[in-house]
């Protein structure tokens, strides 16, 4: 059976507006990760290749463009999840690898197991030469701590042609993080997951939130259960900020095809790309509005 190939690409969420520069990449991103789709291609290689570009940009806050620590040190975070039997890899702390997301399925396909941090998963990167990082780090102007900034999380999730699902999120933290902090985006169920049987689902925003709520793996649950990508967003971010006060942003797919992007912050990046649409670009968002 064949199905209409759906991809959906995103670069954080703020208070902040994205950039002329981010909202160009993305587009270029999500047209690029759709004609992989298109082609045939699975959609594991479509969110890889989605999630590759964002980090190889320098102008969202993953591979080149991370954001130092608070020792000054850049460690970057990634996650990746094939829907059609729940394998997932996975690598924290990352130092010195442009792509961690290659790191990440490298775990998930050449490893036996899920999650691999700091140095080890450095030596891992290594050994199959992933590209090094550029010395010198992310350094923009004006950035700030501020736990309501552009995050800059970049993340995808796609349905291939044989209907399989698939997820992958990466990011370089948040700034002046202690040394050792690992946020959502590594952890399979919180800002990653990915089930044929429900949908695949990418976060981004305050990862300690995400995590305590397990935002990522509720969704698909909610989906599996019969909710709307829509309904299943709305209901676990309103849960989420309603326990924890926190505030983040989801791209979703379901099984069936539907998707939603949602975000608690004023501002998200994100676009999508279906044969549905018959074009490609920066879809508009639905913000959580909570009462």
């Amino acid at each position: 059976m064949t199905n209409s190939p759906i991809l959906l690409v995103h670069g954080g969420c703020g208070v902040k507006r994205p950039t002329t520069h981010q909202v160009r990449i993305i587009k270029k991103v999500v047209g690029v990760g759709y004609a992989l789709l298109q082609q045939g291609a699975s959609a594991v290689d479509a969110v890889e290749a989605a999630v590759v570009e964002l980090e190889r940009s320098g102008r969202f806050n993953a591979g080149k463009g991370s954001r130092r620590q608070m020792d000054g040190v850049v460690r970057m975070d990634a996650s990746i999840m094939d829907g059609r039997d729940l394998a997932a890899g996975a690598v924290a702390a990352m130092e010195g690898i442009l792509t961690p997301i290659r790191a990440a399925r490298l775990v998930m396909e050449r490893t036996p197991h899920v999650l691999l941090a700091g140095r080890h998963a450095q030596q891992l990167a290594r050994r199959y030469k992933l590209e090094r990082l550029p010395p010198g780090g992310r350094r923009r102007r004006g950035d700030t701590a501020s736990r309501q900034s552009l995050w800059g999380t970049v993340g995808a999730v796609a349905r291939d042609r044989q209907g399989h699902l698939a997820a992958a999120t990466s990011t370089g933290g948040i700034r002046l993080m202690l040394p050792g902090r690992v946020g959502d985006s590594p952890l399979i169920g919180a800002g990653t997951y990915a089930d044929d049987r429900s949908g695949a689902v990418s976060m981004t925003g305050e990862g300690e939130a995400i995590i305590r709520a397990g935002l990522a793996k509720e969704i698909c649950l909610l989906m599996e259960q019969g909710l709307s990508p829509l309904a299943a967003g709305q209901r676990a971010l309103r849960r989420m900020r309603q326990r924890t006060h926190g505030h983040a942003g989801a791209i979703i797919v379901s099984r069936s095809g539907s998707f939603a992007i949602l975000h608690t912050t004023p501002h998200m990046i994100a676009a999508s790309s279906t044969s549905f649409e018959g074009r490609r670009g920066v879809t508009k968002h639905s913000r959580l509005r909570l009462l």
